[in-house]
């Protein structure tokens, strides 16, 4: 790879630790005692700074250095974590992306140091501190990945006198990681030298942690003066070593003094294998073999863990090549469609039986594909939380943002165009819902609210909602409003749930003011548009005093779906199988009944209904019993009148082209086993022409 290439994969890690670093600093706000997120902060900015001196970003690891040798402090003790501290990280978290991108200016960096210093100083009580003063180089960070070590542990022979038990210290090594010991007794006396109040027996230890080699010292501190302690890394961790050849016993031998270089050179004479040697002329005594072995298999199977994760370690692929696989399965689906229909035709069972295979396989690769771009929804969500700390001071309240889910998946596609959205959703919640501290507590309620937001699966849906415990909505002031507007005649009966469908449309708001946030009536009727175009639908429920829910449901991808494939005349249209609740017939009978009206009972309930036929101008003779598809929109039903109902489809959507782009109702065309086209149906579009138009035919 070329250094340009470096450098980008590098800024594409950057900002994944610095969504990282983000996430810390907001949960250290609310714990600022838990070392874990200090750790978890430091290790962010430490991988930022070194992998940044070493592709060239030399602005970001200077300034990140900075950064990195105050949180030390937090990490060492000896400065608390406060709200000033946090405000600080936000702010060069946002710097360093700047300086990422080229943006970044010298002055803010070196206002950002200035307050660093400040906050070191004031700590300190060392002046020198915020003017600037260097700092102590920062320590490794112990979890960066585990290290092997050799440690022995010769004890003073007068250990017990001084009330230390030793093997209080082994059970404190075998804390700190996986842990073998091996006792040494070859300095144990004959009997009548034997002196029963003095310690002989020394030990071996092969420890691999990530805990640091300071934290294995720490174990020893108070018997390190009079004993003998050593401690020796003996495989670094590097994801380079397992490439590296394993040492021979002999050589583990020398190295820990237990063989001499002679001595291994005349057993290494002999035909037999070099422990088999040892042991039977008595060179090394067979403990000192077994620590040896021991010390050998730890570090042999360290590397092949750390080569095992490796392998299973994720594979960066760029989107474009991702979705180029996509469009290619789609391709390929299509291609079985037509082998499946000709199969069919042909009347040979052998081709048929190839036909059925070759589904079973392109149906398995599909939806492996498929799988490939899920992308958990807490990639989105942890954006929030900077969100709703940053606009909820701005306004004076107090809020804490709540996620649930966010290990659900859903298509990458489908996540990168949610963004916007769930922003002008949160924003809403902030500003409309969630009340003063003040006000809250004059109503009985805590001053802290909330705003709660959430995933689940639901079937071939992903549903999303926000949730807040504010004022929620009146429908009496939504009604004043739309009537205000004029998007609603005053003596219109509208249902509660229709009432609080206004606030989707545009240029509607209840803000009495306009401000930075909210007041322009511009934002929910956005939210409603980016939402129908991912093919989803929104809900709003809510009650007064008490909050409210807004309800997103989306397709898990926009790639692939199953549809249900209908015919009106000579042409053919696929509805999302998703929006699709059931068929009816409609017969003659019914559209006499009916006196003109697009209206027919389903089940005990009067549904309005489209024909397609209409909408689309196609021409030809009406059968004798037509299909209505009942689709359900946001729970209100609708149906959709069709010559007849082919059944369900596997559909590949495809975009239309630049001369059908603006094409009313339609999302999409896709490709049918014969080679023909079925055009895509934007059921929510038509939803919106259509039942105006049916309520004026009423």
């Amino acid at each position: 790879m070329s250094i340009d290439a470096h450098r980008e994969t590098y800024k594409q890690e950057a900002s994944e630790l610095l969504a990282d670093l983000e996430e810390a600093l907001l949960e250290l706000e609310q714990t600022p005692d838990n070392p874990d997120l200090v750790g978890r902060a430091f290790r962010a900015m430490h991988t930022i700074k070194g992998s940044g001196a070493m592709f060239g970003f030399d602005d970001v690891a200077a300034f990140t250095h900075e950064l990195e040798t105050t949180f030390d402090r937090v990490r060492n003790g000896e400065l608390r974590v406060t709200k000033q501290l946090v405000d600080v990280g936000l702010a060069s978290k946002d710097h360093i992306r700047t300086l990422l991108d080229g943006s970044g200016d010298a002055a803010t960096g070196q206002t950002l140091l200035s307050r660093l210093h400040g906050i070191l100083g004031a700590a300190t009580g060392n002046p020198a501190a915020s003017r600037g003063a260097p700092e102590a180089r920062p320590k490794p960070t112990p979890g960066d990945h585990p290290v092997t070590y050799r440690i022995r542990f010769r004890p003073a022979p007068d250990l017990f006198a001084t009330g230390t038990n030793p093997l209080l210290l082994l059970d404190e090594l075998r804390s700190l990681g996986a842990c073998q010991v091996v006792a040494q007794t070859d300095a144990i006396p004959a009997i009548e030298d034997l002196n029963p109040q003095a310690c002989y027996v020394y030990w071996d230890v092969i420890l691999t942690t990530d805990q640091g080699q300071d934290a294995i010292r720490d174990v020893f501190i108070f018997v390190e003066d009079d004993s003998e302690v050593r401690i020796e890394a003996v495989d670094d961790g590097d994801a380079s070593a397992g490439e590296v050849d394993y040492k021979k016993l002999g050589h583990i031998l020398v190295e820990r003094g237990d063989l001499t270089v002679e001595a291994m050179e005349e057993a290494l004479h002999g035909q037999k294998r070099f422990g088999e040697i040892l042991e039977e002329k008595a060179i090394v005594p067979s403990s000192k073999v077994t620590s040896a072995l021991a010390e050998q298999q730890a570090v042999r199977q360290a590397r092949q863990q750390r080569e095992a994760a490796e392998a299973a370690a994720s594979v960066r692929v760029p989107a474009a090549k991702l979705d180029t696989l996509v469009d290619l399965v789609g391709e390929l689906v299509i291609a079985q469609a037509r082998l499946t229909q000709t199969a069919a035709t042909a009347d040979r069972p052998e081709l048929l039986a190839i036909a059925e295979e070759v589904e079973r396989l392109s149906g398995e690769l599909r939806d492996t594909t498929l799988n490939i771009r899920m992308l958990p929804i807490g990639t989105t969500f942890g954006r929030f939380r900077r969100l709703v700390r940053d606009l909820s001071a701005e306004l004076g309240k107090e809020i804490e943002l709540v996620t649930e889910g966010a290990e659900t998946e859903l298509d990458k596609t489908v996540i990168e165009r949610l963004g916007d959205p769930l922003v002008h959703l949160i924003r809403n919640s902030i500003d409309h819902g969630v009340e003063l501290p003040a006000d809250r507590e004059s109503s009985g309620k805590p001053r802290k609210g909330t705003v709660r937001l959430s995933a689940v699966h639901s079937g071939a849906n992903v549903v999303i909602e926000i949730t807040d415990d504010g004022k929620g909505l009146d429908p009496e002031v939504l009604r004043a409003k739309g009537v205000e507007k004029g998007l609603i005649a005053p003596d219109a009966q509208l249902s509660e749930e229709e009432l609080f469908g206004l606030i989707l449309l545009p240029g509607f708001s209840t803000a009495k003011t306009v401000s930075n946030v909210s007041g322009r009536g511009v934002g929910m009727d956005v939210v409603k548009r980016s939402i129908d175009a991912l093919r989803g639908a929104v809900s709003i429920r809510s009650r007064r005093g008490e909050g409210a829910t807004v309800t997103i449901r989306l397709p898990l991808t926009l790639a692939i779906i199953e549809g249900l494939l209908v015919g009106v005349g000579g042409e053919r249209f696929v509805l999302p199988l998703s929006l699709v609740e059931e068929c009816v017939e409609l017969s003659r009978e019914d559209l006499r009944k009916a006196h003109g009206r697009h209206l027919v009972p389903v089940r005990g309930e009067l549904v309005p209904y489209i024909r397609l036929r209409e909408s689309f101008s196609i021409n030809g003779q009406l059968p004798e019993i037509e299909q209505i598809v009942v689709a359900n929109l946001d729970g209100s039903r609708l149906g959709f009148v069709v010559d007849h109902v082919v059944g369900q489809h596997q559909t590949v959507i495809k975009t239309l082209g630049k001369a059908y782009r603006n094409a009313q109702g339609l999302s999409g065309a896709t490709i049918l086993g014969d080679g023909t086209v079925a055009l895509i149906l934007d059921i929510p579009h038509l939803a919106r022409g259509g039942v105006e138009a049916t309520r004026g035919a009423a």
